[in-house]
């Protein structure tokens, strides 16, 4: 075998096993109740997540890309996500713990055995370079991050993580806006390896200059919005978005809360803690997002300038897979993977800032753009409508650049990822522009 290629597998072997490790450390200290318990409406239950995880690798790994299936056809529909939408997902037969833990162990062991003989320099597209084997591995990164969306939501007790890791402070930067000139960059990509189909096919764009906001809106400013009356305005607000909060009730991000009348806020995950003033907004919908902006005499940044000013490089006129170049995420330049459990205040990151100066474009939260979800020129589905095309419209809006729930296998400068604009578990905030 090519060395080359012998390597490759290797490091798919390494990474698929460290992705279940993962799976399994999340879910390891949740009871059997808490795993079948939808605990949101717009969740799944924990339990669907771990067989869907299985059952999807199964599918591409084994059945699409070398023609064996290990399930009966029910197993198949149970797991499908576009044949069960969350609310139906638990009254499903759905497997239990034990069960999922044989199925995902047999499943992987198939996996492994055909991936030794896999050619991944042939011409079929889903193998060429490994990139089914990398679709996976992102695909379990992405539900790990929802499993902790869900376990944020948990009633009762609380779902308590211990940090792995002691974040760095902030560098006290928030409030500042860098300048990014007007002129051509390269927006997308070409890479079929890791990049899904809704990041190709690399195209042109010429932007008018504009202004962006060197860090995401901290929480110290939110406070002053909301305290401002923010939530009281109409005129801030977007139709829907207006309408929307009025029948929620809503008043303040997500998991915010006052212990005491007109006393400082304070925030939940599993546990209580004062909020954090240099930490960056969290858990707000796009239409809070929006509607900050527009009180803050500013603007949400659309796609395509996020993107120039997160990984376009004027000096050499090249494209950068991070912000910081083309290294991958290292604890030095950003918050991902899991290890804080919550964001680090905003600037604490100067090694990964952007060739254009701007901090934090990829870890901490999720940041909101003012773009709808749409196909770029000379886009192909690939390898099903369903992971990109079916949701192409103006219903769901961009988030760009990745938390600290991210895993690094699911985040570059060209990832896109959409939700509802009214969405609000997510770990996102957002950065303005003018």
């Amino acid at each position: 075998m090519d060395t080359k290629r012998e390597a490759i597998k290797d490091t798919i072997v390494e990474r698929l096993k460290e992705g279940r490790k993962r799976t399994r450390f999340l879910l390891k200290e949740v009871s059997k109740a808490e795993l079948v318990r939808q605990h949101d409406p717009v969740m799944s239950p924990l339990i669907w997540d771990y067989g869907h995880v299985g059952n999807y690798e199964e599918l591409w790994l084994l059945q699409k890309a070398h023609g064996k299936i290990l399930s009966k056809r029910e197993l198949y529909d149970m797991y499908d996500a576009s044949l069960h939408p969350r609310e139906e997902r638990p009254s499903l037969k759905l497997l239990d713990r034990k069960d999922a833990d044989l199925y995902l162990d047999a499943a992987r062991k198939a996996v492994l055995e055909t991936l030794e003989d896999a050619d991944l320099d042939g011409d079929d597209e889903l193998l060429k370079d490994g990139f089914v084997y990398n679709m996976i591995i992102q695909h379990e990164a992405q539900h790990n991050e929802t499993m902790l969306q869900t376990l944020q939501l948990k009633k009762g007790e609380g779902y308590k993580p211990e940090p792995q890791i002691e974040l760095p402070a902030s560098n006290s930067v928030e409030g500042e806006m860098v300048p990014v000139p007007a002129g051509e960059f390269v927006m997308g990509t070409e890479d079929r390896a890791w990049a899904l189909d809704n990041e190709r096919e690399a195209h042109v764009v010429n932007l008018p200059d504009f202004f962006i906001d060197k860090t995401p809106v901290t929480n110290e400013a939110f406070v002053e919005f909301v305290e401002a009356g923010g939530y009281e305005k109409k005129e801030l607000w977007e139709e829907r978005g207006w309408e929307y909060i009025k029948e929620e009730g809503i008043a303040a991000p997500k998991h915010w809360y006052q212990p005491e009348l007109h006393s400082w806020w304070t925030q939940r995950f599993g546990f209580d803690e004062p909020l954090n003033p240099a930490a960056p907004v969290v858990h707000v919908s796009w239409y809070e997002a929006d509607s900050y902006a527009r009180w803050a005499g500013k603007r949400l940044p659309t796609e395509e300038e996020w993107e120039k000013a997160a990984s376009w490089d004027p000096e050499t006129g090249t494209k950068r897979l991070y912000p910081w170049g083309d290294e991958p995420p290292t604890p030095e330049r950003a918050n991902l993977d899991q290890l804080a459990f919550r964001a680090a205040e905003v600037g604490a990151y100067p090694a990964g800032a952007s060739a254009y100066g701007v901090l934090g474009m990829i870890g901490d939260v999720w940041e909101w753009t003012a773009s709808d979800f749409y196909a770029y020129p000379s886009f192909e589905s690939f390898p099903y409508r369903e992971y990109s095309e079916i949701f192409f419209g103006p219903d769901y809006k961009v988030l760009r650049g990745g938390s600290w729930a991210t895993r690094p296998s699911a985040v570059r400068n060209t990832f896109r990822n959409w939700d509802f604009p009214v969405r609000r578990q997510l770990f996102c905030g957002f950065r303005c522009a003018k």
